[in-house]
């Protein structure tokens, strides 16, 4: 490359990830990782060739549609890409890739992490530890549920739904049932599918969401969180508005369901004040793929598809 592309990368990388970006690109980073107001991400699509977002930036079709538009590429850092109008990249001829697979591992593992925790009441039993309430061992005190034996319904049956049900399953001895838009095959360990989202919410005793957001109407509504059992409770590592988070903080204050933990928000970072309250929740700030190793690798995706697009190759992991 003589003359070095101009890249954005509007939130902070690993220090490796944008030593590999320096080398190659006339590149531009984040000082603060504070996210980038519109005005600024939608005067950067006329300044720059190629953007490195991530999930929570916001790339809109009014940003995309303006005349002059010099981006030609958009890297997004992360398995979603909710975030960005893809339609409109389509009609303005703007590549967008994203980093699909690498993040499996780690996000189940956090989906296991919250399933642990609120049916065992972590949260409420640390909080009553370090405000200095807890008086000593107690038979009764401080009750969680087990999981072993218990019906976990997976909602998306992709990579992170299967590899979450597979931990369940052969780690835990949980039974799995789920739904998929699309047949599944060739899982490994026993699972029933079920014909909608409905039936698998109506049998679980844990639910955990795998599906994609964006779409305007979450596909998890109030009337699939009103067929879950008083006893159950419900797991989102997907996206925020994945599911109807209005609905679901109503199922818990009024007790119509057991618990339930996130790591996703419906306005993040914004978390309703009710939700921080409740201590038959567990929060966690959208940490599910936040390991060293896994953003190292999301980030050399990002660039693996930079170097692709613009060596004029087929992009690994091309989403338009």
């Amino acid at each position: 490359m003589l003359v070095k592309p101009r890249v954005l990368v509007l939130r902070k990388l690993t220090a490796e990830v944008e030593g590999r970006l320096a080398k190659t690109y006339e590149a531009v980073f984040s000082l603060d990782d504070k996210p980038m107001v519109p005005e600024a991400i939608a005067q950067a699509l006329y300044d720059y060739e190629a953007l490195v977002p991530t999930v929570s930036d916001r790339i809109t079709a009014v940003m995309l549609k303006g005349a002059g538009v010099r981006t030609r590429m958009i890297a997004n850092v992360g398995v979603g890409y909710s975030n960005i109008d893809v339609a409109a990249a389509r009609d303005a001829g703007i590549a967008v890739s994203n980093t699909p697979d690498v993040l499996t591992d780690a996000t189940a593992d956090t989906a296991l992490l919250l399933i642990l925790s609120v049916t065992r009441r972590a949260f409420a039993a640390e909080k009553m530890l370090r405000e200095g309430r807890w008086g000593g061992f107690s038979i009764v005190g401080g009750l969680g549920a087990s999981i072993q034996d218990k019906v976990l319904g997976i909602i998306g049956m992709g990579r992170i739904g299967q590899a979450v049900a597979r931990r369940a399953a052969l780690g835990f001895g949980m039974k799995i049932v789920y739904y998929n838009r699309s047949p599944v095959s060739g899982l490994g360990f026993e699972a029933q599918g079920l014909d909608s989202i409905d039936a698998v919410m109506a049998v679980a005793d844990v639910v955990s969401v795998h599906v994609p957001g964006g779409g305007g109407t979450p596909l998890v509504t109030a009337a699939h969180i009103a067929r879950m059992k008083p006893s159950a409770y419900l797991v989102n590592t997907a996206r925020g508005d994945s599911l109807d988070q209005t609905a679901l903080i109503a199922a818990l204050a009024e007790k119509r369901i057991a618990g339930a933990g996130f790591d996703v928000f419906a306005k993040e970072p914004e978390v309703p004040e009710t939700l921080r309250k409740m201590e038959n929740v567990t929060l966690l700030p959208h940490i599910g793929s936040a390991t060293e190793e896994v953003r190292t690798a999301m980030g050399h995706m990002a660039v693996d598809n930079l170097d692709a697009y613009f060596e004029g190759r087929a992009l690994p992991s091309r989403v338009v």
